[in-house]
């Protein structure tokens, strides 16, 4: 498969143009990287209005990842994000609908500003099962029971998938509910870019999701801040008519050709060896969490490159894991209380996979930590999202809480997912679940 963008890059590189243009450093080296850094010139394409090697470049995306459509971003899967709800509002007006848009509670932060600044309503879902808001797979049981009693039916529901602690929701069935309900879906799939390319493809595009993103950086070797906006071929045209105004409305002017010429390589790498490659790695990933559990520890989710550790039962807490790990210059993706997570990749060797299960089985086993993470519940809504967060505030120690309205999203990056959604009143659920999570002062409705 071709590189148009970093073939294009690479020949201005060599060619010792005098860069009378942006960026400021004129392609004189301070990181290493800066002559193959540069900003829209004649024949770079316009990354918002692609019709020279930035499309190209998206076409062969789109070809791998067998979609009508599949537009970049160098803003990761935050921009995507505000797209897609961009365009779901935008698609319920243009069906005379309500902008409403159900969605599990353990939706990423950027999807709760994205709402708020649009003025879209959002039915949060919460299954009976979920005990965690960093996890909550929503079932097509209860969301087809929803949409049958729904006093008002969405135009789209909005699923995290995989979750962060790699919990992966049936996609499939929850299509064919929502289509049976003439609902779209839309998936934020920000940790499963490479799902397309397991033996078993399992991506949501190709199990009936009608939109989704992908944070190409969190699992593919790409730079941090590549990601991909994938529209399905089933998919309603005008997602894909307005897909590129809707990216333009949120992104900056000044996209980085640095993660334009990475998400470019990536297809390459995707096209030739990167399945047969993930074929050998997943084994050697799941043979790797067979020895861990029994070795004693409990694994959770089922998205094959991550391992997710439930650590109390081994006598720590997830955070008690990461510092003795990080001691070995071992550093894990994230770690509460309760969890700790590794995400994986092809390009970890096994080598690399050794030293890990090496410093994990050489930590002894103690007695189990009993105590358990406060299970949440929902809260009532008092004023909207938009007028919690456009509100004047004040600052409240945690115990002074109690009955206030929430105006803060402040939220710690992983997971950021809040404990409470701007405009909930403040329960004393919600005060424990602060204290549990470390959380001393928040921010309040003045």
């Amino acid at each position: 498969m071709n590189t148009p963008i970093v073939d294009f890059v690479k020949r201005y590189a060599d060619s010792n143009a005098l860069r009378m243009h942006m960026p400021g450093h004129k392609g004189v080296e301070f990181l290493g990287c800066e002559k193959y850094d540069i900003t829209e010139i004649s024949g770079a394409d316009v990354l918002y209005s692609a019709d020279g090697i930035i499309a190209e470049s998206q076409k062969n995306a789109e070809k791998l990842f067998n979609t009508k459509a599949t537009f970049y971003s160098t803003e990761g899967s935050s921009l995507c994000i505000r797209a897609m709800l961009y365009l779901i509002k935008a698609y319920a007006v243009q069906n005379e609908k309500k902008p409403l848009v159900a969605a599990g509670r353990n939706a990423h932060k950027t999807f709760i500003t994205a709402a708020a600044l649009l003025d879209v309503n959002v039915d949060w879902l919460m299954d009976d099962s979920t005990n965690s808001l960093i996890s909550g797979v929503i079932n097509p049981n209860f969301v087809d029971k929803y949409l049958h009693t729904a006093q008002e039916k969405p135009i789209a529901l909005y699923v995290t998938s995989p979750d962060y602690l790699g919990n992966i929701a049936d996609i499939k069935s929850l299509s064919e509910v929502c289509h049976k309900h003439d609902v779209l879906l839309i998936v934020d799939n920000a940790h499963g870019a490479y799902l397309k390319f397991l033996p078993k493809d399992i991506h949501p595009i190709s199990l009936g999701a009608d939109i989704c993103c992908d944070s190409a950086h969190k699992t593919l070797p790409v730079l941090t801040g590549g990601a991909y906006l994938h529209i399905a071929k089933t998919a309603p045209d005008f997602l894909v008519d307005n897909a590129k105004k809707a990216l333009d409305v949120f992104a900056s002017t000044s996209p980085s050709y640095l993660i334009l010429q990475s998400l470019d390589m990536a297809n390459k790498y995707l096209s030739e060896n990167y399945c047969a490659d993930l074929s050998f790695f997943e084994k050697e990933v799941k043979e790797l969490k067979c020895f861990l559990a029994q070795k004693g520890y409990t694994l959770c989710g089922d998205e094959p490159l991550k391992i997710t550790l439930a650590t109390k039962g081994y006598g720590y807490t997830g955070c008690d894991l990461s510092d003795i790990l990080f001691s070995q210059n071992i550093v894990c993706e994230f770690a509460d209380p309760d969890y700790i997570v590794f995400m994986l990749t092809p390009q970890i060797t096994k080598e690399e996979l050794n030293r890990l299960k090496s410093a994990l089985c050489a930590i002894k086993q103690s007695d189990p930590i009993k105590k358990l993470p406060p299970v949440p519940r929902t809260s009532k809504t008092k004023i909207s999202l938009a007028d919690a967060l456009f509100a004047q505030t004040k600052k409240l120690k945690i115990n002074d809480c109690l009955g206030e309205i929430s105006a803060s999203i402040d939220v710690a990056c992983p997971p950021a997912i809040p404990i409470i959604l701007p405009g909930e009143i403040i329960s004393e659920n919600t005060i424990e679940c602060f204290k549990y999570y470390g959380i001393t002062e928040w921010h309040v409705v003045k």
